[in-house]
């Protein structure tokens, strides 16, 4: 028998040696998990309908966790650990964007089968999509008024409302790089929303003008807009996934539905970075 092999025979199996009571399945919580599911109307395909918005929210719930360790890392010029945290953020992107797919494999005849069991809910109080907004740099006071009954939901919305954002954090590394940012956009309320700002503008031009110079503040750049791009192709998504099941009917919780979900794709996060690629 050699050294190595001895080594492993000492040690505990940790495949199979799960310390007292632990189990793969109480580890995960899966009773809870899988437990959630309640459909009410009996028919097959609500079952799908509930599947992929949970799917949604739990690696919602995952984008905070990265999002808000990222601007903790921005801020305090520790970027390649922000980057690792920003191309995870993208991949998870990926898989949110492509459970459209899968829902839309619902047909509008099968929709309608169970669509009047959801009564007032609706995707549109997704508060954790919220959460994410307000960390990518869209601050809407009215979310908050929304959730003000709830107050743990409530709480967690209101932080991200008042931490600066992922671009804020952003704006503030190239003002710590020597780039000349004017004082409103550096002085800012986290609360507001960042509009376009020639300063701004300006200094991501001489980033991609020079990025040798500037590697980091470039690659933070491409990160943000590898982002922006995902999440506009995830709101593409959504849009053309409910219009194909329900055309331009109001959504369940009374919103605009297709409308809403179209206007929105003329929102962005990070507008300089996008009118710097005309200008260079």
């Amino acid at each position: 028998m050699t050294k190595q092999h001895q080594v492993f025979e000492d040690e505990p199996n940790i495949h199979t040696d799960f310390r007292k009571d632990m189990t793969y399945s109480s580890y995960l919580g899966l009773e809870t998990l899988l437990a959630s599911h309640h459909p009410l109307s009996g028919h097959h395909d609500e079952m799908l309908f509930i599947t992929v918005h949970h799917v949604s929210e739990i690696w919602m719930k995952q984008l905070i966790h990265e999002l808000t360790a990222a601007v903790h890392n921005i801020q305090h010029d520790q970027f390649g650990e922000a980057f690792k945290k920003l191309a995870r953020v993208s991949q998870i992107q990926q898989q949110i964007k492509n459970v459209w797919d899968v829902l839309s494999t619902l047909t509008p005849s099968e929709y309608l089968e169970f669509r009047d069991k959801l009564g007032h809910s609706s995707g549109f109080q997704s508060y954790q999509n919220r959460v994410i907004e307000f960390y990518l740099g869209y601050k809407t006071d009215y979310i908050l008024k929304i959730y003000s009954h709830e107050p743990e939901i409530h709480a967690q919305l209101l932080e991200a409302y008042n931490t600066p954002s992922l671009y804020d954090a952003a704006i503030h590394a190239l003002h710590r790089a020597g780039f000349n940012i004017d004082a409103d956009v550096l002085e800012k309320d986290p609360a507001i929303t960042h509009t376009a700002n020639d300063s701004v503008k300006e200094a991501w031009k001489e980033v991609y003008r020079n990025s040798e110079k500037y590697w980091q503040l470039y690659e933070l750049a491409e990160e943000l807009v590898d982002i922006e791009d995902l999440f506009q192709q995830w709101r593409f998504r959504h849009m053309k996934t409910v219009e194909r099941i329900i055309g331009f009917k109001v959504g369940t919780g009374g919103s605009q539905g297709v409308n809403y979900l179209k206007k929105v794709l003329d929102q962005y996060f990070f507008p300089e970075l996008w009118q710097l690629r005309t200008e260079l």
